[in-house]
């Protein structure tokens, strides 16, 4: 498998960018297995799956046994059998351990836990998602997004009017912030301390994670691993002094127009519960706080920076959407400022996912925000899909079933069966997309997501189910939010010097950055008020 991994990152896609036929390269182990039954077919036979397994079904083409070393998995791309297992009857199906230097980087939060204790968790997290919550930040999520906006202007007016700038490097930054006021709130400066040290912690197991992984090495004292000691150990620290001080500053529920942040929500569920009789997991405790803090930090950073940046690269390969997609926030809000209310209330590209927000910016430069109608989008709505389609963050998922179960009234699995659900495979599936089904076509959305593809099932960028992704929300909004403001105030085209290579280490990023050359389209200061 390593091999075949290997081998297919060795070589880029090749130029004109029109198809995104990446899954050889980017699932090259799923797509050899899957090739090898699609020969067995074309031979007038089917492959058995291993019936020393108890699976006692043929490989159908969706459906198909693979390896990973020794360990069988059960590949399941029919979307179908994806909603029993994520949805239907989640109950019967865990989220597989994940491998020792993934749990490192993303902690024992949301991702990792299960059973009861995952269940309230998540009950006590999910109100720092709702989109009430959510526009609270959008201020100074906003003016983290113009800021960045502002310095790329700057460097363009210094080098001839337009700038090269790998995009992947700088929505780290817009994506830190929120997921910093998300996670922290209030207590927003001293959380940046312990993302600042999360961040090189991630550097130093993501390095790890590239390598030949061997069992016990992580445990040795060489000098990355008394580093990663080091760092961990001081995160700890910082995060366990700033609970501290939390509590003894009282509840945030309490402070009117204040956000709600996932360590005041903790914290308040670890109060609540103390001097309560035992419950079925236990009251949350300090450690439970810092793994969430941890998990956050690493699945809300790594997942919104990657969408980003590939909806700036796919919008630069065709700049007859990006055109499109520009076209309707100049005729709704001009060339500067930040769109109103009222310029919003006629704009038509805005995320179907998720509520309608407005934003003014006053003479002070403060952005409010302020709820409107929701309403379906169009253009921008449609891109942010159709690039979670052709390029989602996680590739796939693995399940393993806590008992045996049936499928679709025939397929059984017995208990402990790895299933791999392969989301790009499924994404770029012809038989649920239609011919066109590697070519970047976001007008496939114009109805919605439930009539983009032939089954409801087929489109799972954020997972399905009671597991789906809890940042969702956030992701898209800030997705949004950000590329509206590039487009009212770039033109901008891929750079010679990029390279086209998505690959996968723990999430589906660029091999070699995304490097883009920016011109603005107007000299007008982004700071400038909204004229009406």
């Amino acid at each position: 498998m390593v091999a075949l991994m290997v081998a297919a990152s060795a070589k880029p896609m090749p130029p004109p960018y029109r198809s995104h036929n990446v899954l050889p390269r980017v699932l090259a182990f799923y797509h050899h297995w899957k090739k090898i039954y699609a020969a067995s077919q074309s031979l007038g036979g089917l492959f058995a799956i291993d019936l020393t397994l108890g699976l006692s079904t043929l490989s159908t083409g969706s459906t198909f046994l693979l390896w990973f070393g020794p360990t069988p998995r059960l590949a399941v791309a029919d979307p179908e059998f994806i909603r029993e297992v994520l949805l239907a009857r989640a109950d019967r199906f865990d989220r597989y351990e994940s491998h020792p230097m993934v749990r490192q980087l993303e902690g024992e939060g949301l991702v990792s836990l299960r059973g009861d204790k995952w269940a309230h968790h998540r009950r006590v997290l999910t109100p720092a998602f709702h989109m009430d919550n959510l526009r609270l930040l959008l201020p100074f999520v906003g003016r983290t997004v113009v800021d960045m906006a502002d310095k790329w202007r700057s460097m363009a007016d210094a080098s001839d009017g337009e700038v090269e700038i790998d995009v992947s490097d700088w929505f780290q930054v817009v994506t830190e912030d929120a997921i910093t006021r998300t996670a922290f709130g209030r207590s927003y400066e001293d959380g940046k301390v312990v993302f600042k040290l999360q961040a090189q912690l991630m550097a130093f197991a993501s390095e790890a994670f590239r390598k030949v992984f061997i069992p016990g090495y992580r445990f040795l004292p060489t000098k990355k691993n008394t580093s990663s000691w080091k760092l961990d150990k001081e995160i700890r620290k910082n995060l366990v002094t700033l609970i501290g001080r939390r509590q003894e500053a009282g509840d945030d529920e309490k402070l009117e127009g204040c956000a709600k942040d996932l360590l005041g929500l903790m914290i308040n569920a670890a109060s609540s519960n103390s001097g309560r009789r035992a419950q079925p997991v236990g009251p949350i405790t300090v450690n439970d706080i810092v793994e969430e803090c941890k998990t956050f930090f690493f699945a809300g950073k790594q997942t919104t920076s990657n969408l980003l940046t590939w909806v700036i690269v796919l919008l630069a390969m065709h700049p007859e959407w990006q055109e499109r997609a520009r076209q309707e926030v100049l005729d709704g809000c001009g060339a500067g400022g930040v769109p109103s209310r009222e310029q919003l209330a006629k704009l038509k590209t805005v995320s179907h996912l998720i509520d309608r927000i407005t934003l003014t910016l006053t003479s002070n430069s403060i952005l409010r925000v302020r709820r409107a109608d929701i309403q379906h989008a169009l253009q921008l709505g449609m891109i942010l899909n159709e690039t979670l389609r052709l390029y989602p963050p996680a590739v796939a998922t693995v399940r393993r079933a806590k008992a045996d179960v049936e499928l679709g009234g025939y397929l059984k699995i017995p208990r402990d069966t790895e299933l791999l659900i392969p989301i790009m495979a499924v994404h770029h599936d012809a038989r649920l997309w239609g011919p066109d089904a590697a070519r970047f076509n976001p007008a496939r959305f114009a109805g919605g997501v439930a009539g983009a593809a032939r089954h409801p099932a087929a489109f799972i960028p954020f997972g399905l189910g009671a597991r789906m992704c809890i940042g969702q929300n956030l992701a898209i909004l800030e997705a949004k939010l950000t590329v509206a403001v590039i487009l009212q105030r770039f033109d901008f085209r891929l750079s010679p010097s990029y390279v086209h290579a998505p690959t996968v280490l723990m999430l589906l990023h660029p091999q070699y950055g995304a490097p883009i050359v920016f011109r603005p389209l107007s000299s007008q200061p982004s700071d400038q008020p909204v004229k009406r």
